[in-house]
């Protein structure tokens, strides 16, 4: 029995190193953190800096692109490129804070209904109800309108919006696991709710909450891109790739990687984070799938 853990792992290592997806998306999600976390060293220009004689340089590949913007400016002669790689950190930022909310609302209320059931659960019920029955674009509009489409208000929307997922997954995985033998003997030894919930339960659905957390990072990620699309969420100057997408659009027969840019690099983070998702569950899932 001793030796049971350590085999585990060494099984789960070796399931991780054919799992393609989870390596590739690994990969592509590392370079972009360390891209957006040191920013501030690999961008070639200020991303704020206007340069009204520089304005809609094509990138270098073009006729008259040089190096000296690689990826071209925008209609101020801001550099694209830097603010591409600022754009990252906004999209990061507010992916994972949002996440974290969300999480916390969602994995709370689920697992009390999941473990106490009853009353507890029949409210519970009812809030997700309430929650399921508002479209997430139209308050999220609605809110950031009536509330002002500040940083702090936009990760807030979207974290009390955003947890309708955890508490799905959380109630079911703890409805499974308070029938378990080791939760009865837990309660026999005469553990204490709190410590059954934080030693016993929480540990075993966290693999599904991490796989639920990536695809729902995902959503916040494309809620946050329409938003700023919409000219209701971050505000200029602050790089965001949807904002991005939002100026460049009045030059898109002219300037088209303006918005082919910016929709590309939401394209490949949000596929990173899906794949990410999908290899975890690969490798969480009893087997490993193949």
């Amino acid at each position: 029995m001793a030796n049971t853990r350590p085999m585990r792992l060494n099984r789960r290592g070796r399931l991780a190193r054919r799992n393609w997806k989870l390596i590739a998306s690994s990969v592509i999600l590392t370079l972009l953190i360390l891209a957006a976390v040191a920013a501030p060293l690999i961008a070639p220009h200020d991303p704020y800096l206007n340069q009204l004689g520089k304005r809609l340089l094509p990138p270098f590949w073009y006729p008259n692109g040089s190096f000296e913007h690689p990826l071209g400016t925008d209609h101020l002669g801001r550099d694209y490129l830097s603010r591409l790689i600022y754009g990252a950190r906004v999209s990061l930022v507010i992916g994972l804070v949002t996440i974290m909310i969300a999480g916390v609302i969602g994995v709370a209320l689920g697992t009390a209904a999941g473990f106490f059931g009853g009353w507890v659960d029949l409210f519970i019920s009812y809030l997700l109800n309430v929650r399921l029955a508002m479209p997430i674009i139209i308050v999220s509009l609605g809110v950031v309108a009536l509330l002002g489409n500040s940083f702090t208000t936009i990760i807030m929307v979207m974290g009390l919006l955003l947890w309708d997922q955890f508490l799905v997954v959380a109630r079911s995985a703890a409805q499974g696991i308070a029938r378990m033998d080791y939760v009865a003997s837990a309660r026999a030894a005469g553990a204490s709710v709190p410590r059954i919930l934080l030693r016993e339960l929480l540990p075993n659905i966290m693999p599904m909450i991490l796989v639920v957390g990536t695809v729902e990072i995902a959503m916040a990620i494309m809620l946050e891109s329409g938003l700023s699309f919409l000219g209701l969420g971050v505000q200029p100057p602050t790089p965001s790739w949807g904002l991005m997408m939002a100026e460049g659009k009045q030059n898109i027969f002219f300037a088209s990687w303006l918005i082919v840019l910016p929709g590309i690099c939401l394209f490949v983070l949000v596929l990173a984070i899906n794949l990410f998702g999908d290899g975890l569950r690969d490798h969480f899932s009893p087997g490993g799938r193949k």
